[in-house]
């Protein structure tokens, strides 16, 4: 079953639950997934979908610090528990230590030399880690290694 049959499935289990909370950001994540589809006129796979719920995550993340910094606990809650619908919809991610590792062996295997090939590493990694693990953690390992 693909990642997109299952987020179908898994709205439907919300709205016989009526787990309305859960149901809206499923219905939310698949309005994300029909735009991206619609605008790019494809078919959205299983690593495409997991780009977009990391799009989605991080605008989440956004919010509740906003929310947070504005005294809006209420809202930033809300915010929090979308995450953590949105995260069941994730691989399993990378841990630092796989990270600094992963990133490690190809800034050897490219023979970066400085913060001057950032550019060409991360488009290295992006390719091997897209969806696998967070590209903040991805970019501050890279800066990390090419100091």
């Amino acid at each position: 079953m693909s990642l997109k049959e299952q987020v179908t499935e898994d709205m439907k289990t919300a709205m016989r639950a009526k787990d309305s909370e859960r149901l809206g950001t499923i219905r939310l994540l698949l309005a994300a997934v029909k735009q991206k589809e619609v605008d790019e006129r494809i078919v959205v796979d299983d690593v495409t979908l997991v780009g977009i719920v990391d799009k989605l995550i991080k605008q989440r993340k956004d919010a509740i610090s906003q929310f947070s910094a504005a005294g809006r606990q209420d809202l930033a809650d809300k915010e929090s528990a979308e995450v953590k619908v949105l995260e069941a919809y994730l691989p399993q991610r990378l841990s630092a230590e796989e990270i600094q590792a992963a990133v490690a062996a190809i800034v050897s295997e490219l023979g970066a030399k400085g913060p001057g090939d950032m550019g060409k590493v991360m488009g290295a990694v992006k390719t091997q880690l897209a969806g696998k693990a967070d590209m903040g953690l991805v970019s501050a390992a890279v800066k990390a290694a090419l100091a």
